[in-house]
């Protein structure tokens, strides 16, 4: 069986499941299994994220809803339409961003959202100077983002003014269109697990408004030699078994000493980038240089006390 997706002229999306043999729809509500996989497209799409387990498992309830409410409409009965704001807690260089940006994209894919674009803002695109200005920049940045996702970093800041401060009404102003507008538009909020958990307790209601709330954990050791690895590979470049073991001992090291305050993939993309600017003045400081060596970063590339 083939499963084939349209859009009709209304936006919406149709799931005709086909037989192979005549090419024709098939008649009972029996689904098809594309390769014994139906989240293989998911699959594919976050194949680069390592890690990340709880947001896999999301996204595919989010799609699996999706298909099943399109089955439900066509025997009559009744859909339901997803609410989508997330709220992400994490380190930095967990991933959050990228994610945030991945998911407009994949929304818009699946219809849930109209244009799928990214748009992001902190706490100075938000909140003004004085009376009347916050509630007005806000809405202009929801405007901005209507139809996709708007991501809002460093979340807690908006809260850390007091009573006084105009961080409290651009709250108040995404949570009017966090509800106004949830059918084409969907708000992330993120920030360091710490400073999050303690933003929602000054906001009660905050918390209940977000059925996705996904911790960001910090890559362990094997992790991030598999992101250095990814990194590397993707600027065609390869790490000796030298470079590798010197990585990963200096790994063990550094987080121990930085447990709170380190930077996970971040911290490897600077390495990885020192490092080919140090591979790049070896080979020019030699005579001659040769195809391998114009791939390989070695252990003398990786000045890892720098970092």
């Amino acid at each position: 069986m083939d499963t084939q997706k349209q859009r009709n002229k209304n936006g919406q999306i149709n799931i005709i499941l086909q037989d192979k043999k005549n090419g024709r729809p098939e008649g009972n509500t029996k689904m098809r299994n594309e390769a014994n996989n139906p989240f293989s497209h998911i699959d594919t799409a976050f194949a680069s994220f390592i890690g990340m387990k709880q947001l896999k498992e999301t996204i595919k309830e989010v799609y699996a809803t999706i298909v099943i409410n399109e089955k439900r409409k066509e025997m009559g009965l009744p859909g339901s339409n997803q609410v989508l704001h997330m709220l992400f807690k994490g380190n930095p260089g967990t991933g959050k961003t990228t994610v945030a940006r991945k998911l407009a994209k994949m929304y818009f894919d699946m219809n849930l959202l109209s244009k799928g674009h990214f748009i992001e803002a902190e706490r100075a695109d938000l909140v003004g100077e004085y009376i009347g200005q916050t509630a007005q920049k806000t809405r202009s940045v929801i405007q901005k983002a209507m139809g996709g996702i708007l991501f809002v970093d460093e979340a807690y800041s908006l809260a850390r003014g007091g009573e006084k401060d105009f961080g409290k009404e651009a709250i108040d102003t995404l949570v009017k269109h966090m509800e106004d507008h949830h059918n084409d538009f969907v708000l992330i909020l993120a920030g360091y697990p710490h400073e999050m958990d303690r933003f929602l307790t000054l906001n009660p209601g905050l918390k209940s408004r977000f059925p996705f709330i996904l911790d960001f954990q910090d890559y362990d050791i094997d992790q991030l030699t598999n992101i250095a690895r990814q990194m590397v590979q993707d600027r065609e470049y390869e790490l000796t078994r030298e470079a590798e073991w010197k990585l990963r001992t200096h790994l063990y090291k550094k987080k121990r000493e930085t447990a709170i305050n380190f930077s996970n993939a971040r911290y490897i993309r600077n390495v990885i980038e020192q490092s080919i600017r140090h591979h790049a003045v070896r080979l020019l400081n030699q005579e001659t240089f040769s195809p391998d060596d114009l791939i390989f970063l070695t252990g003398t590339d990786l000045s890892l006390d720098d970092q």
